[in-house]
């Protein structure tokens, strides 16, 4: 069973205990990030004249498109991971075809190996009864 973890991180300047079964790092990470968010929506124009349910709406807007934006972005990669493995998929029985074919090749090239041998022997066979016969 899962831990359940603590830790106390800074947001906006206040300190806040954050608790859920990730790591203390990945709650600074989370403060850290919505701090960022905090300083960009700051140094907005007329920002910091807003009422604060204003800034909050503002700050739960930004954070929403941009997880909406890497959602997205993550649908993208999946479809390009489907599509990736779709390729290597077809490539590899390209290639399990193109063995086959090579082998059958060389079969066929080993087949027609034996029958010039077969070949030769017989046209020496031949030609020496042909001397034969001239004598």
């Amino acid at each position: 069973m899962a831990v359940k973890n603590t830790a106390q991180v800074v947001i906006g300047g206040k300190i806040i205990t954050l608790g859920g079964y990730e790591s203390e790092e990945y709650f600074q990470k989370v403060a850290s990030y919505i701090n960022n968010k905090i300083a960009e929506l700051s140094e907005m124009p007329g920002y910091s004249r807003q009422p604060m349910e204003t800034k909050h709406t503002l700050l739960s807007l930004n954070i929403t498109d941009d997880y909406f934006k890497a959602k997205k972005q993550a649908e993208i990669f999946e479809q390009d991971l489907q599509q990736k493995d779709q390729e290597m998929y077809e490539l590899k029985h390209e290639l399990i075809a193109l063995r086959m074919k090579m082998e059958e090749t060389e079969k066929h090239q080993q087949e027609s190996e034996h029958q010039r041998i077969l070949m030769e022997g017989k046209i020496k066979e031949l030609e020496g009864e042909i001397e034969s016969l001239l004598k």
